[in-house]
């Protein structure tokens, strides 16, 4: 982690008609951190990364991403990101080695075969390579569009909801995926509605409401808005998700469906 910022925003502005989604944006996402931004349906987290990774213009501010501004410097925003979105953009009908050495060969890469090989041991997802992605799991396909966005190594990660739909064991699944970018320097910034997400993942957090973010930090400095917690001793019952993974295992590897 540094004090330089890989991704910044100052007065991002985005309307579709008389309706403000972003109202003026600021943002300040520090180098080889995973920074989530929060937000309800609608809040504006999904228009805010689009601006970033230039697939759409801001009414007004400015915006960099690993030191380029997205407006006036779009290819080489693009040279420096790589965005996975809510839904596992993976080709079924090709295996888990081929998705990756088509994205390497895309990119021009040299060695295609081993950067696949290298990803699918990585992500634990070496025994299913040779299968067609549509036999895999939710989580298994997420693990694989994660690691189809690291080829070419990009600084800056964009990850839009990516435990929507998924299940608890595969969510798990996805959050060790994050917290090890997170170790090997990655800069990534997370959306997603699920404060338990955030909570476990993020070194820094900012809540977006209404096209503003209304408050920024740390777990820790959000946690002191609040009033002094009351100290009770209570009998803690576990939760449902605490008993799925009781009996599936949650340290289990999927192999299947």
């Amino acid at each position: 982690m540094t004090t330089t910022a890989a991704i910044e925003t100052t007065g991002l502005t985005k309307s579709y008609g008389d309706h403000a989604v972003l109202a003026g944006v600021d943002l300040s996402v520090p180098a080889g951190t995973v920074f989530a931004l929060l937000g309800s349906n609608g809040a504006g987290k999904t228009t805010t990364v689009r601006i970033l990774c230039t697939l759409l213009r801001a009414d007004s501010g400015t915006a960099s991403v690993h030191g380029f501004d997205v407006a006036t410097q779009p290819a080489e925003v693009r040279g420096a990101i790589s965005l996975t979105g809510q839904f596992a953009a993976v080709d079924e009908l090709l295996t888990g080695r081929e998705n990756l050495v088509l994205v390497a060969q895309l990119r021009h890469l040299d060695g295609a075969g081993r950067i696949a090989d290298d990803l699918l041991a990585r992500f634990q997802l070496t025994d299913a390579a040779g299968r067609r992605v549509s036999t895999w799991s939710g989580g298994m396909r997420r693990r694989l569009d994660i690691a189809m966005s690291l080829i070419g190594e990009p600084p800056v990660l964009f990850l839009d909801e990516p435990t929507t739909g998924l299940d608890p064991q595969s969510r798990l699944e996805v959050w060790a995926t994050v917290r090890a970018l997170a170790g090997r320097g990655t800069t990534v910034l997370l959306t997603t509605q699920y404060l338990d997400e955030a909570e476990q993942l993020a070194d820094r957090i900012a809540v977006l409401h209404q096209g503003r973010v209304i408050v920024e930090g740390t777990l820790a400095e959000l946690r002191q808005l609040l009033p002094p917690a009351t100290v009770e001793y209570v009998e803690k019952q576990p939760s449902l998700e605490d008993v799925f993974l009781a009996i599936v295992g949650s340290g289990q590897q999927e192999t299947d469906r």
